[in-house]
């Protein structure tokens, strides 16, 4: 079973994104803020990682740095660039159709990949 961790600090989005990705078929790992979800990767070693950019304390663009261990800037109008710098395959921008995240985790995940650790779906502020 595919294992994704939702980073997002708002519990109503968490929510959201547990219950839809569950009915999908999904192991769902939730993190309410940056250092947990940073914690949780290390511990579950998830297939994908669904990240809030915009959080409070450990902001998305730090615990990608974290993960990667390699050095970038805040978090602008320039994240796409930045993040996609970072090996991220998809940018969806939050508030999105719903639907959108599920094909594209479908698509994922359909599509053999060269050796890579995984995947993120990045889903900025809006």
């Amino acid at each position: 079973m595919v294992k994704v961790l939702v980073i997002d600090d708002e519990p109503n989005v968490r929510t959201l994104l547990d219950m839809l990705l569950r009915f999908d078929g999904y192991d769902v790992i939730l993190a309410d803020n940056g250092w947990d979800g940073l914690r949780l990767y290390r511990q579950e070693h998830p297939d994908v990682i669904v990240l809030d950019l915009k959080m409070p304390g450990l902001d998305g663009v730090a615990v990608l740095t974290q993960i990667r261990r390699v050095l970038t800037g805040d978090s602008t109008p320039q994240a796409e660039r930045q993040v996609r710098a970072l090996g991220v395959t998809e940018f969806i921008v939050k508030g999105s159709s719903l639907r959108l995240l599920q094909e594209t985790l479908k698509r994922l995940f359909e599509v053999p990949t060269p050796a890579n650790p995984g995947h993120w779906v990045v889903i900025p502020p809006m």
